[in-house]
C-alpha cells in the first residue's frame, strides 16, 4: 500500500461541523500540520470531504 502526506492549508473557520470533524479525525488541528497515512478507500472518502482545505502528496 501507499502511503501519503497530507497537510493542512486552510483555515478550518467557517467550516462545517462535518469538515471540522473530518479534518480533526485525520489529526489536522493546525494549518500546516502533516500527518503520513496509508492510502484506501476510507482515507479518500475523507481527503473527499475537505479537499479544499487539504494539500496531498505521495510520501
Amino acid at each position: 500500500m501507499q502511503n501519503v502526506k497530507v497537510t493542512l492549508v486552510r483555515s478550518l473557520i467557517g467550516c462545517t461541523e462535518a469538515q471540522k470533524a473530518t479534518a480533526k479525525s485525520l489529526g489536522l488541528t493546525k494549518i500546516g500540520k502533516s500527518i503520513v497515512l496509508a492510502n484506501d478507500k476510507v482515507l479518500a472518502g475523507k481527503i473527499k470531504v475537505i479537499s479544499h482545505l487539504v494539500k496531498v502528496e505521495e510520501a
